[in-house]
């Protein structure tokens, strides 16, 4: 079956922007897509320069994300998706601004910058109709998709033991007090919430271990610090997992660790046997039968599945990696949008896709870690409604 591409819109992401960027290529890949519309910048000048650099029409470079909602659905032409690459202090009301016109919406991680958000947002969701996609991009990876088959088929049996890191060294120093943007917003908790590492890339390495696994985390214990003077948010984090299957883990999520440039690495242990991946190795996978020699699975290699293979474009010994997993993701996303606008079953792929569901979970994730750090590192449940606060804005 063919489809015409999606018609795409983009809030954020304007020149110098690093995650926007990744997005657009990433839709482009496998050609589902066609970014039409765009409100790219806060900055008016900015987003028309922007827009137009990335071919986008005058007249649909829009300087408010609302009028941009407002006015593509009025269009015979209109946006079908919009791409949210903003601070996570915009993720919300750009996203409530869409749903409310019915309009689909993928949305960059963290899902909202506090808990009381992410529930509003999920009842939104609920209520719109709307499909909602959440980029946590490590779940494309093919040899992921396999670890997940191998924990879903029983080859590890039950699983005991999680193991989950995502090490970065960028935030070493004060890099916040120099031009560097991203620094700046993503230490700003008035921009980023009340996370800072733990938010960032925290919510990754938790998201990663909750999928492969397909267990829940039930409560955590956790130890953050802000080892540069002067940080406001989090640079490293230590936390103990216990899940609902039965499984104990731990994460590790820092970035202030010289060496590591983007390190997450997993590994599962099960009774009968254990798997490991890290990301900058994304095309093997090491799987561990209990008694016998360790064996290296590659991507499009011997022992992949059919899931991995699915999403493999090109021959083993060719390396893939971060680009096309987030293309991956979008794959998955353009099948679900189009089988929806048609009216056809979307579980074959929507399994797959992380959703506003996995948004509240990540956001109930850092609300307890933050509240057990607080508490001197005591237990605490992810389902724990004392953990809600008023919404400081929407």
């Amino acid at each position: 079956m063919t489809h015409k591409r999606i018609r795409i819109g983009m809030v954020g992401g304007g020149d110098g922007a690093f995650i926007g960027a990744v997005h657009r290529i990433a839709t482009r890949i496998d050609d589902g897509f066609e970014l039409v519309a765009g409100a790219l910048s806060s900055d008016s000048d900015r987003a028309l320069a922007s827009a137009l650099r990335l071919g986008i029409d005058q007249e649909r470079s829009y300087s408010s994300f609302s009028v941009m909602a407002e006015k593509e659905k009025q269009r015979k032409d209109g946006i079908q998706a919009v791409i949210i690459v903003t601070p996570n202090h915009m993720h919300y009301p750009v996203a409530k601004a869409f749903l409310e016109q019915g309009i689909h919406v993928i949305c960059d991680k963290p899902v909202t910058k506090d808990l009381n958000e992410a529930l509003e947002l999920k009842a939104l969701v609920e209520k719109s109709g709307a499909f909602f996609a959440l980029t946590h991009n490590y779940t494309g990876y093919p040899l992921v998709r396999h670890a997940k088959h191998l924990v879903d088929t029983g080859v590890l049996g039950k699983l005991r033991v999680i193991q989950v890191e995502y090490a970065q060294d960028w935030l070493t120093d004060q890099a916040e007090n120099t031009d560097n943007k991203q620094a700046k917003w993503r230490t700003d908790p008035e921009k980023s919430g009340l996370a800072g590492c733990l938010g960032d890339i925290g919510t990754h390495a938790f998201n990663l271990a909750c999928f492969i696994s397909g267990q829940k985390v039930q409560q955590v214990s956790a130890d953050l610090t802000a080892f540069v003077d002067g940080r406001r948010l989090d640079d490293n984090v230590h936390t103990m997992l216990r899940f609902d299957g039965g499984a104990k883990g731990m994460l590790w999520s820092s970035q202030v660790a010289p060496g590591n440039e983007n390190g997450l690495k997993i590994r599962l242990y099960g009774e009968k046997a254990g798997i490991e991946w890290a990301q900058e190795s994304p095309n093997e996978l090491w799987l561990s039968l209990f008694g016998e020699p360790i064996q290296k699975i590659t991507r499009a290699g011997h022992g992949a599945g059919e899931e991995a293979n699915r999403l493999s474009r090109i021959p083993a010994g060719h390396p893939e990696g971060y680009l096309e997993g987030f293309a991956n993701l979008y794959v998955d996303i353009a099948a679900a949008i189009h089988s929806i606008e048609a009216g056809a079953d979307v579980s074959s792929v929507q399994g797959f896709i992380p959703s506003i569901d996995d948004g509240v979970d990540g956001m109930k994730f850092i609300t307890a870690v933050l509240a057990s750090s607080a508490n001197n590192s005591t237990w605490h449940s992810l389902e724990d409604s004392t953990l809600l606060k008023p919404m400081t804005s929407n």
